[in-house]
Parts: C-alpha cells; sequence; structure tokens
C-alpha cells in the first residue's frame, strides 16, 4: 500500500480509537451506581485459576480411564440391485426398422435377462466393552442388518465381531468379539444413571465422522426425553450438549467418576449433525437389557394390562387430585393382570413395586422392566383414598396393527365434533367388535374437539362419567352440559380421557 495512505489510516485508527476510549471513560465516570444497601449478592460459587485446573485434570483423568473400554465399530452390508433394460425408444428392433421395414435388416433379438449388481456399504459406529467375555454394547441402528463387523480398541488392535443380541425397541445391541478374546481386555463400568443430576458435567467417547477415540464434554441438560425415534415407546433419553456426531451412537456418556451413566444414541438437528442436543439411553436402562442380549436371549417385558394417561392440571381438577403426579387408568382390558389385581378405570396409581410414580412414563418403563409372572404392590388413589393392591405381572404379546379412520358425517355442535352410531359393520372395521359407545364423525377444524385430539373414528364410552351405548343416550347426557366436556374416548386399543372446554 502507499505510504502516504498508511499514515492517513494510521491517523484515522488512532483518532478512532481515541474517540472509543473517550467514550468509555466518559461513560464509567458518569455512570450511576447503585446505593450499599442494594449490593450486588456474591456469586453462589466462586471460582479460582486452581479449581479449573482440577476441572481440567478431571477431565483428562476420566477420559485415560474409560477409552480403553471404547472400540470403534466397523460394519458393512452387501447392497443387492438390478441394472435398468431401458431398450430402444422405438419399440424392439433396430432404430428405423418402422421406416425400412424388415427386409434385409437383422432380426430383433430377445431382451436379455437384466444383470444383478451389487457393492458393499460401509458403516461406523462406537461400542463399550462390557465384561472380560469379549461382549460390546452399542446401538441395534449400528449393527442392524449388516454382514460384517469389525471392532478395533484404543491401542489399534482389531477383531471380527458378531451379533449376540438386538432389542429395537431400545435401540440397544450386544456384540462379541470372535475367537480369543484377549485377557487383557479393558471394561468399562457402569453407573447410576438415575443419580444423575441436570447440570452435571459429563463426556462423550467415541468416533465421530471416524475420528476414533475422540472426548467433548457438556452437561446434563435434561432427564426423561421421549419422542426422539419413530417409536417412542421405551424412550428415556438423558439430553446433553456433549457433541455427539454421526459415528459416536453406541459410545458411552460418562461422568466425572468415570462411569457410563448413558449410551449415546441420537441427536436432534436440521443440518445433519450436531447441534447442541444429543440423547443418551439411561445406563440403568441398558444394564436391564444388555445381559438378557449377551446371553442370545430374547427380551420379554412385563404387561399390566391397563391404558394410562398423563394428568394434565384440567384432569386433576376434574377428579379433584391434589396434584398431577401419578398416572391415570383410561382403560383396563378384560383377564389382564391389572384386571385380576382389582384395578379400576380413573385410579390413578401413584407407586409401583416400591417406587413412587411421576408420570406414565416412568410407570410404563418399570412394568416393561418387571420380568412377567414377578407379584407386585400397586398403590392407586380412589375416590380420594389410598388402596394398595397385589398384581402378578403379565407379559407383553407382539404388536396388534391399528385400526383405520371412518368415514364421516356432519352434524357439529358448539364443542365442533359429531357422533353417529356403532354399527356390526363399523365395529368390526374399527376394531371395535363387543365395544359399546357413539363412534366420532367428523370434527371441525379449530374446535375445542379438534384442539383436545378427537379424530373421527374415535368411540366415546362415557360422557361426564355416564356409560353411552346409543346417539341418544349421547344427547341426553351432553343436553345440559354447558361449556365443558369430559368424554372416556377409545381408540387404536387404547382408551383415554379427553376435556372439552368452550372458551
Amino acid at each position: 500500500m502507499n505510504p502516504k495512505k498508511l499514515q492517513a489510516l494510521g491517523i484515522v485508527l488512532g483518532t478512532a480509537l481515541f474517540v472509543a476510549t473517550g467514550l468509555l471513560t466518559f461513560t464509567a465516570a458518569n455512570r450511576v451506581h447503585p446505593e450499599s444497601s442494594a449490593q450486588t449478592p456474591p456469586p453462589v460459587i466462586k471460582t479460582s485459576a486452581a479449581g479449573l485446573q482440577t476441572l481440567s485434570d478431571t477431565f483428562a483423568e476420566v477420559a485415560e480411564h474409560v477409552k480403553p473400554a471404547v472400540v470403534s465399530v466397523y460394519s458393512e452390508k452387501v447392497v443387492k440391485f438390478r441394472r435398468p433394460d431401458f431398450g430402444f425408444p422405438f419399440g424392439e428392433g433396430f432404430p428405423f426398422q418402422f421406416f425400412f421395414g424388415d427386409e434385409g435388416q437383422p432380426q430383433p433379438q430377445p431382451r436379455r435377462q437384466q444383470r444383478e449388481f451389487q457393492y458393499r456399504q460401509g458403516g461406523m459406529g462406537s461400542g463399550i466393552i462390557i465384561d472380560k467375555d469379549g461382549h460390546i454394547l452399542t446401538n441395534n441402528h449400528v449393527v442392524q442388518d449388516v454382514d460384517e463387523i469389525k471392532i478395533t480398541l484404543a491401542d489399534k488392535r482389531t477383531f471380527e465381531a458378531k451379533i449376540v443380541g438386538t432389542d429395537p425397541k431400545t435401540d440397544l445391541a450386544v456384540i462379541k468379539i470372535k475367537g480369543n478374546v484377549p485377557a487383557d481386555l479393558p471394561v468399562a463400568a457402569m453407573g447410576d444413571s438415575d443419580a444423575v443430576r441436570v447440570g452435571d458435567w459429563v463426556l462423550a467417547i467415541g468416533a465421530p465422522f471416524g475420528y476414533a477415540q475422540t472426548v467433548t464434554a457438556g452437561i446434563i441438560s435434561a432427564k426423561g426425553r421421549t419422542g426422539v425415534g419413530d417409536d417412542g415407546q421405551y424412550e428415556d433419553f438423558l439430553q446433553t450438549d456433549a457433541a455427539i456426531n454421526p459415528g459416536n451412537s453406541g459410545g458411552p456418556l460418562v461422568n466425572l467418576k468415570g462411569e457410563v451413566i448413558g449410551i449415546n444414541s441420537a441427536i436432534a438437528t436440521r443440518v445433519g449433525q450436531f447441534a447442541g442436543v444429543g440423547f443418551a439411553i439411561p445406563s440403568n436402562l441398558a444394564q436391564t437389557i444388555w445381559p438378557t442380549l449377551a446371553k442370545g436371549e430374547t427380551i420379554k417385558r412385563g404387561l399390566l394390562g391397563v391404558i394410562i394417561q398423563e394428568i394434565t392440571p384440567d384432569i386433576a381438577k376434574e377428579f379433584d387430585l391434589a396434584d398431577t403426579k401419578g398416572a391415570l387408568v383410561a382403560q383396563v382390558n378384560k383377564d389382564s393382570a391389572a384386571d385380576k389385581a382389582g384395578i379400576k378405570v380413573r385410579d390413578v396409581i401413584i407407586r409401583y413395586n416400591g417406587k413412587d410414580i411421576e408420570d406414565t412414563r416412568q410407570l410404563r418403563n418399570l412394568v416393561a422392566a418387571t420380568a412377567p409372572g414377578t407379584k407386585v404392590d400397586i398403590v392407586v388413589r380412589r375416590d380420594g383414598k389410598t388402596k394398595t393392591l397385589k398384581a402378578t405381572v403379565g407379559e407383553l404379546p407382539a404388536e396388534k396393527g391399528a385400526p383405520t379412520g371412518a368415514p364421516a358425517q356432519t352434524d357439529t355442535d358448539k364443542f365442533g365434533f359429531s357422533v353417529e352410531s356403532l354399527t356390526a359393520d363399523k365395529a368390526d372395521e374399527l376394531g371395535y367388535k363387543d365395544e359399546q359407545g357413539v363412534l366420532v364423525a367428523e370434527v371441525e377444524d379449530g374446535s375445542p374437539a379438534a384442539q383436545a385430539g378427537l379424530q373421527p373414528g374415535d368411540l366415546i364410552t362415557e360422557v361426564n362419567r355416564q356409560k353411552v351405548t346409543s346417539v341418544s343416550e349421547f344427547r341426553a347426557a351432553v343436553k345440559d352440559a354447558k361449556d365443558r366436556l369430559l368424554l372416556l374416548v377409545k381408540n387404536k386399543n387404547a382408551s383415554r380421557f379427553v376435556i372439552l372446554k368452550v372458551k
């Protein structure tokens, strides 16, 4: 640059700096200071350089301790496909046969059979060595439908591995080193995920984007997250802001004691990579699953035979409940464990097998983790009183298909929905055989019914605690209702209470 221009630029910058300094000095000199009687409260936690160094040392020690038990999981599967046979755009034969005929031209040959091609598709994840026998815990989606698996230890030794057991519902899988298992195999220590607090420091270890033995740090952002995967039935995720990316799946989330408190599984992102929200399967859930998978056995889940729902403030008010804790029973299946134990619709389950119930998620996971045939005590709140019942837990069967919706008819009232009779044909079509009630025929967009989640094809069995078996009974039950309705609604083999309010 020209020396004169540099000199001019220096003068401008110097002047700007002087002005900025003068403004800061003026601001500081003229700032209004609060009186001593309104002092700023002292910080909750005082930090020092020594404290930060201690934290840094702890991170390093935990990483050094846990990394040897973390493996990189490499998978391959053969993908087969057929090459499309496009042929000539003019049909069979040579291109100009249409114009010149067949004379003197080669006759068309039959099309050759399509050839099958294949290629090998690679995948990558992480895993945790869980015993000296060479069993490794990882995510089901890391090894699902693969043909070959290899694992690499922290010291770069590589072994072939095989799938021993999988559980798609929790996205957990156990694989095992093939052949001779090294005697010096390090094993990870499992911690108590229930003891984890929001705000606790954690480290995530794995192979994001193929970078093996990567360590990232963060905190526990939340607990009990659901709705993360496609099937959220048994989700109970720990949420963390420790960076988790593709390749981290199956790796450990560890506390500052070096204990595994979660198995990294998923991220919430709109860009395909980490955006500050990661999810890990709690170690306590994993410890109820992996010993069975390691034996090559199928996971058997407990079943009570009830449909439960969350207790909202509106429902708590409607049922005169002191708080929203527990799980409201909306349906009891005939001859189920709950039915035999004496559990009834409108009971609120507040304690299961010695554990207080906060919400439906907790109860669902506790029941699922209970071995079929186990006898448990269940405490319910019924009509303002508590009652202890004894149940023998059943076994969860394979899931059944859900019924489809029904065609609508119009008769919309102030709540924004209409009903029709449950005929034998509709009962068969929608899966309501041997049921009684009235069908929701139409739901008006934006109405109280729509806002409450009512849908065509739902079966209403109760209105304001009165059973209804026909349209006339339904209309009689709602006749005196002013601006509020309490409905017991069934759909997809599940019942729930619905409160409709006209504003």
